[in-house]
């Protein structure tokens, strides 16, 4: 019988050899060069703990690479402030090592051309692939799903019969404003994540920005928008430039996103103003770093470990086709309220 709760890994750290080695054992890999010794130290494991591999992984042993991947649609130079990334990892690590698969990462930068979707599944031979933070100017996307490779998204594309992991960006930013305005604030100025062509997201955050002041009759100033590269450098100098160009100065500013709101926040301290008695700020992320920063940053938290395990477990599902194409899973966001936009709650 089974023991519930014995994964992979156990059968591996109690063998002394990798999951990689525990996976081509168990799941009869042929040119895995593992040595007969091997093969029954791992098999007399998995039997002593009463682990027997995933189904999922056998069916992907028996006829794919068990090869999934990875892309973000940034350049590599971006990984070091990519906490989001990092926190989608955690959770798509977990699906990953339980179904005895291998994940590939790779990048592709803004300048890499249309086609370079479909170069990189027919190169790499993966099964699977997961785009985090899709672009909309990219058709290529589109053709892969209509080409009937497994395909996920971490965001979403407008219109796209494309499954999708994703959270409602509008809404979560309306909150975060609205928090804002329920301190009364009036002149709040807002920093995006990125540049508004080609991310939805980025634009899905700056509409529910505009749809909070909307509601509490708060004229929209184009003055009061700065545009952000999801650099903390980003942050800081649009930052400075909305400390700079607008008169009077905003009371408070939504950042939608932590890495470019700790940009931000260095901006204003630098010119000896605090935060939030001269200006508030709320992000957007809750990254681990967002309850250490001095002061502690108000922001919307998304779940992105599970948006990570949510986005392996749909494509595992489009490759054994146990799914159709099109599904979306939409999960909750939540307020996290700190020091840095002041009391409330």
């Amino acid at each position: 019988m089974v023991k519930r709760g014995v994964t992979s890994r156990d059968v591996a750290k109690r063998a002394g050899v990798s999951r990689t080695t525990v996976s081509f054992v168990l799941n009869d890999v042929k040119g895995s060069n593992i040595s007969p010794e091997t093969r029954r130290r791992v098999l007399a494991v998995a039997e002593e703990l009463g682990y027997v591999p995933h189904a999922a992984a056998q069916a992907l042993a028996g006829q794919r690479t068990q090869i999934i991947g990875l892309v973000f649609p940034r350049s590599y130079h971006h990984l070091p402030t990519h906490f989001f990334l990092l926190q989608v990892l955690d959770g798509l690590l977990d699906v990953v090592q339980q179904n005895g698969l291998r994940l590939l990462i790779d990048s592709l930068g803004e300048s890499e051309g249309r086609q370079s979707y479909l170069d990189l599944v027919r190169a790499k031979r993966i099964d699977g692939l997961i785009v985090l933070d899709p672009r909309s100017d990219n058709p290529a996307l589109q053709a892969l799903a209509e080409e009937g490779f497994p395909l996920v998204l971490i965001g979403d594309l407008a219109g796209a019969e494309i499954c999708s992991v994703d959270v409602d960006n509008r809404a979560a930013a309306g909150v975060a404003v609205k928090h804002l305005l329920s301190l009364g604030h009036r002149r709040i100025g807002c920093i995006t994540n990125a540049p508004l062509s080609g991310y939805r997201v980025t634009e899905e955050r700056l509409l529910g920005y505009r749809d909070a002041l909307d509601g509490a009759g708060v004229a929209f100033d184009e003055s009061l928008v700065r545009y952000g590269e999801y650099t903390p450098e980003s942050g800081f100098s649009s930052m400075n430039s909305l400390l700079d160009a607008v008169t009077p100065r905003p009371t408070a500013a939504f950042v939608a996103s932590d890495v470019v709101a700790f940009g931000a926040m260095g901006a204003i301290q630098q010119r000896n103003l605090k935060i939030p008695e001269d200006i508030a700020l709320v992000g957007f992320d809750d990254v681990p770093l967002a309850r250490f920063v001095n002061p502690p940053l108000t922001t919307v938290r998304l779940p992105a470990a599970e948006q990570g395990r949510r986005a392996g477990e749909l494509l595992l599902d489009l490759i054994l086709k146990r799914a159709d194409s099109g599904r979306r899973v939409l999960l909750d966001t939540e307020l996290i309220v700190r020091a840095s936009s002041g009391r409330g709650s």
